[in-house]
């Protein structure tokens, strides 16, 4: 028995068996849409709202503020309920209503903007006033850290240290920087995925950051080989992924899914994890599964 922040984290791992024919490199999904908050984001913010609330910067009666593409503002909004916390989520315009709908249900407040850019910039100015405390996931070790103490470890035990191959999109780079880290340090010889969206695609959860919004915590060297997804793949994939495996995700592990299947054709065998990193209802007012 626990509260519901007990229960972030240790997620499943699943098999994917039919996607491709070597039996020597096999694929599994880290399932992080099984979270409360229903993704991978529910770790960093706990780490980073906890952390905060230790070490003193803020109180019960900060208010905070943060922008997002949708899921870290999903596990922001249960996160500062959970603790009593005000919250402001600054998100763009283009998300989907199920994510606006599923922070006010929070009770968060929810301030839509043009591009994540500007919304970025607009948490920074409220932030600067003293009114409000940024947790700014694009550069808080909280952020990354929240992986080197569960996500990679976690990985890492499931596997029984056999993982050959780790795979994830990049956003905030957090989730891939800090597994990176610690499956890094078991084992140099793993080999990092990350995965950006081709310069003509827009796939909500994966960036390919201009160089002034480049996220502080990423560091290029903890990532051995960076994929292009495009917009019509990832697309595809995630529908792959929910009528021929069961397993209802977003565009975003439909990207990492299809980067993963690059790594296969390309390995003679391992064992390669991508992660799923959220659940698929979140899209369905937008054309993903028409």
């Amino acid at each position: 028995m626990g509260n519901l922040i007990d229960t972030i984290g240790n997620t499943p791992l699943v098999e994917i068996r039919g996607f491709h024919k070597n039996p020597d490199v096999r694929i599994f999904a880290k399932m992080e849409g099984n979270n409360p908050a229903g993704s991978v984001k529910d770790r960093a913010a706990l780490n980073m709202i906890r952390s905060a609330l230790e070490r003193g910067e803020i109180t019960k009666d900060t208010k905070l503020i943060e922008a997002t593409s949708g899921n870290t503002g999903i596990a922001l909004a249960m996160i500062a309920s959970l603790y009593g916390l005000e919250l402001e989520l600054v998100m763009p315009s283009t998300s989907t209503r199920e994510r606006t709908l599923t922070m006010e249900a929070y009770g968060a407040k929810v301030t839509l903007l043009e591009s994540m850019e500007i919304c970025r910039d607009y948490a920074e100015e409220k932030g600067a006033t003293g009114g409000y405390f940024i947790l700014n996931q694009f550069a808080n070790p909280d952020n990354y850290g929240a992986h080197i103490k569960t996500t990679g470890p976690e990985i890492w035990r499931d596997t029984a240290g056999e993982i050959t191959h780790f795979v994830s999109a990049m956003g905030t780079t957090g989730t891939i920087m800090g597994c990176s880290m610690f499956l890094k340090e078991k084992n140099p010889a793993i080999q990092i995925v990350g995965c950006q969206p081709t310069e003509e695609s827009s796939i909500p959860g994966i960036r390919r950051w201009p160089k002034e919004y480049l996220p502080k915590i990423f560091d290029p060297s903890r990532v051995d080989r960076v994929i292009d997804i495009a917009q019509d793949d990832a697309t595809r994939r995630a529908r792959e992924l929910v009528r021929r495996e069961g397993i209802f995700a977003g565009m975003s592990t439909g990207g990492a899914f299809h980067a993963a299947l690059q790594v296969a054709d390309d390995i003679k065998e391992g064992l390669i994890v991508f992660i799923a990193c959220d659940r698929g209802d979140r899209y369905l007012s937008s054309d993903l599964f028409g």
